[in-house]
């Protein structure tokens, strides 16, 4: 039974769910909007929304705090400039939006991840 346990796993372990999690958040901060599976869109909103409302006072400590979280200067910066156009914004920052394509090896559904 799955009582109490939060979160989808992917199908990896907890550290590769970190790794998946952090490089689909620094290319999703760089480019502003990806194509990906459903599965994978909420998992990294689940991520990266948490992260905008840290950023949002945008000082020292919510810098660090990002920049543990990611490990990119870069994908910082552009998390920064982009908090700061949603500070009157309680929370919903992304939008999955479906395409009507189908992923050609397994079929699975493909979304578009944006930001508001």
């Amino acid at each position: 039974m799955r009582h109490r346990k939060k979160g989808a796993t992917l199908s990896r372990t907890a550290s590769a769910r970190g790794v998946l999690a952090r490089k689909l958040a620094i290319s999703f901060l760089t480019h502003g909007r990806i194509e990906t599976t459903h599965a994978r869109a909420r998992f990294l909103r689940s991520f990266v929304e948490p992260l905008i409302t840290t950023a949002k006072p945008g000082d020292l400590s919510a810098r660090r705090g990002i920049l543990a979280a990611l490990g990119d200067r870069a994908a910082v910066v552009k998390l920064l400039q982009r908090a700061e156009g949603y500070r009157d914004r309680p929370g919903g920052y992304t939008r999955i939006s479906r395409l009507p394509v189908r992923r050609k090896g397994d079929g699975s559904q493909q979304v578009l991840i944006e930001f508001v």
